[in-house]
């Protein structure tokens, strides 16, 4: 009998134990060694705040009831191979998950991790996929001035992409000066948002929050782009496109993770885009975005902290008994 965890109630969850059947020819079962958990999605939908309109859009794809609960949501598991093909017994692989100690999905559903990926580092690759799209669909040119406003682990993720590209300028932004460490250690400037530098060709927004959105757009060159990566859930938020927003031809848009960018989809898929992703974690640098481990055991008290806010984090990394 295995474990997995489940949110029962908006802002209560529990572990509760699991049936895993034996894998089919086509299948893999894998033991989970660690999954992660952001502030961002995952954190908004254990206070319930998914909006009906958005059930259907916001599924996991091995979620297990319904929104708002009871339901069993995560997607950031890296797990080892015990039983399936033999290309892929006994290897290392990531797999959009809940936070489950062993389960069964399909052979296509896993990614194998480079070996030169360390699985503690893994449970970043569904993050640094959203990156990796987020920026095919901002298509950054050499030599531009951009920002990354919000330091959580969706911006510190982009930022960190960024780090590796000739740009002209790269600032992370966050009204958080502990997020300067990070951004050091991820090899970009760090700024205040009253501080940041304008004249931005892109501005990525990540910060999930109406004043971040707003400067998002003051930082901008005319016909400069901001790139919205934030959700919002059920809140409303409120922009100033009046003033200069049409005579400075500001562009506003979204990116989401959902859908492979339409800048790529005609030659590349999902599964080309988390090989790109893992192939980026062979950077060290990518550790500074893992900001605590847990037992999975602890999941149950450790959400409502993350939800609140009581325990600031960037991925929040959660280890699973071995055997």
């Amino acid at each position: 009998m295995e474990r997995a965890f489940w949110l029962r109630s908006p802002g209560l969850g529990e572990i509760g134990s699991v049936d895993v059947p034996p894998p089919a020819e086509d299948e893999v079962l894998v033991r989970t060694l660690y999954t992660g958990v952001s502030r961002g999605t995952e954190t908004l939908v254990f206070r319930g705040e998914v909006p009906p309109s958005q059930y259907a859009t916001m599924r996991a794809p091995f979620q297990e009831g319904d929104f708002p609960a009871p339901v069993k949501y995560g997607y950031l598991n890296v797990g080892l191979v015990e039983q399936g093909p033999p290309e892929l017994l006994g290897r290392t692989v990531f797999c959009l998950y809940p936070h489950q100690t062993r389960y069964v999905v399909p052979a296509s559903a896993v990614t194998v991790v480079p070996d030169e990926v360390p699985a503690a580092r893994a449970v970043l690759a569904g993050t640094v996929e959203t990156a990796v799209n987020a920026l095919w669909d901002a298509a950054p040119l050499v030599g531009d001035r951009i920002a990354v406003i919000g330091a959580g682990m969706i911006g510190c993720s982009v930022a960190a992409v960024l780090a590796r590209f000739p740009a002209g300028r790269v600032q992370l932004v966050d009204v958080d000066p502990g997020r300067a460490a990070v951004a050091a250690a991820l090899g970009v400037d760090f700024t205040h948002p009253d501080a940041a530098a304008g004249d931005c060709d892109l501005v990525v927004h990540a910060s999930a929050t109406e004043a971040g959105l707003a400067r998002s757009l003051e930082l901008l060159a005319p016909e400069g782009t901001a790139l919205e990566l934030s959700w919002y859930g059920d809140r409303r938020v409120s922009l100033p496109l009046g003033e200069d927003f049409h005579s400075r031809r500001l562009v506003l848009r979204s990116s989401q993770v959902g859908a492979v960018s339409p800048t790529r989809r005609s030659r590349r898929g999902f599964a080309d885009r988390m090989a790109v992703a893992l192939d980026l974690l062979t950077d060290a640098r990518f550790d500074a975005l893992v900001s605590g481990e847990s037992d999975f055991a602890d999941l149950p008290r450790l959400l409502p902290r993350l939800a609140s806010g009581e325990l600031p984090a960037l991925c929040h990394r959660v280890r699973y008994e071995k055997g």
